[in-house]
């Protein structure tokens, strides 16, 4: 057996340009500086970008997912960023470092983190998500989709490798406890769960034991940190990143990308208060413009070749998606003219961390008992 590879995305909204429309290139020049001083040291391999208003990290390396130097990186690189931000005045700078000091692992701090960690094969394509104004359950339907619905996965049916289908992790991020399903054996009760996004995510996707592929190795990973439990106000729109391996035993690369030809409702959008349409679209066309949105989501190809990222190609940056684009425009603005009514702005239970509440604190004392 060889050496682990290890893959970390981590993101972090470090100041927007201007609001909450874009990260500015300075930003993304500063963190390429960072990392470029650990390539060939700690890291193996790097690619910055951005996803709207979200810098973003991938890196590759040999150092086990939760590492502290990994993470410790990623910190100084925000921290970096974040002081450029301040310099420009950009809106909301640092705003997802929730601590004044890095305290050994960014989870809980404030970025987003998903990582795989994995034996290379013989080729490894993996697919880097990255959304914007949107929440950790907005990955729900998809991988949903990918690893468990037929309809969408047609290896679920043809390939010998998946035929026995896959095992979730689901996280109750309200009572911070996790289960484990598989499918299709529990698919009904795991939609049970996983249909309430807000409540119950999706974490991992492993194999099941006897397969193919190491049933230890997750094959698709999505961060599940909200900014607003950690707060405990609404500070970002949590924006989550994910991470697929796909082929050989695993959905093919279009199966992996097939979901998103369906712009479904998720929760997010203008001041992480309403539900609105996913827009996958190319990397450059991430920019959250429209009532700051609508909620968007691009995905990075890379093959991974000795640690190596080899690319990466924007897979959405195709007119196979045009169709997708203009029926999540035809939602949104269909949801825009519901304006500040339920169900276009979210329900009082998922508003709870948002700045209503302040609103309507002034109004509780005018509140009459009814006979």
């Amino acid at each position: 057996m060889g050496e682990k590879i290890t893959v970390s995305l981590i993101k972090a909204d470090v100041g927007g340009w201007p609001g909450h429309a874009l990260v500015h290139p300075d930003l993304i020049q500063t963190a390429k500086k960072e990392l470029e001083k650990e390539k060939g040291k700690l890291l193996i391999d790097f690619h910055v970008t951005n996803c709207g208003d979200d810098l973003e990290l991938l890196m590759t390396h040999r150092k086990g997912v939760d590492c502290q130097e990994i993470h410790h990186l990623a910190w100084n690189t925000f921290e970096k960023a974040t002081k450029v931000a301040k310099e420009l005045k950009l809106y909301g700078a640092g705003q997802d470092l929730l601590a004044e000091a890095f305290s050994g692992n960014v989870r809980g701090m404030g970025p987003g983190v998903a990582e795989l960690e994995f034996e290379e094969r013989k080729a490894e394509p993996i697919i880097a998500f990255m959304m914007d104004k949107t929440d950790p359950g907005a990955f729900n339907l998809p991988m949903y989709k990918i690893f468990a619905d037929p309809f969408n996965t047609i290896g679920l049916v043809i390939d010998p490798n998946a035929v026995s289908g896959f095992r979730f992790e689901i996280w109750d991020i309200l009572e911070s406890k996790r289960v484990f399903m598989d499918c299709p054996e529990e698919l009904y009760k795991m939609l049970a769960l996983i249909g309430a996004k807000s409540r119950y995510v999706i974490k991992r996707v492993y194999p099941k034991v006897g397969g193919k592929l190491p049933s230890d190795e997750a094959v698709a990973t999505i961060s599940t940190e909200k900014l607003y439990q950690i707060a405990g106000e609404y500070v970002g729109k949590d924006d989550p990143v994910a991470l697929v391996r796909a082929q050989s035993g695993l959905p093919a690369v279009g199966e992996v990308l097939e979901p998103f030809a369906f712009p479904h409702l998720v929760a997010g959008w203008m001041r992480g208060s309403h539900n609105g349409p996913i827009m996958p679209v190319s990397q450059k066309n991430a920019v959250c413009t429209r009532f700051d949105g609508p909620p968007r989501v691009i995905a990075l190809g890379f093959q991974i070749a000795n640690g190596k990222l080899v690319g990466p190609v924007d897979l959405f940056d195709d007119p196979a998606y045009d169709l997708a684009r203009r029926k999540a425009q035809r939602v949104a603005d269909y949801m825009r003219r519901h304006g500040p009514f339920e169900p276009h702005r979210l329900p009082c239970e998922d508003m709870e961390y948002t700045t209503l509440p302040k609103v309507l604190r002034e109004l509780e004392k005018r509140f009459q008992k009814l006979d």
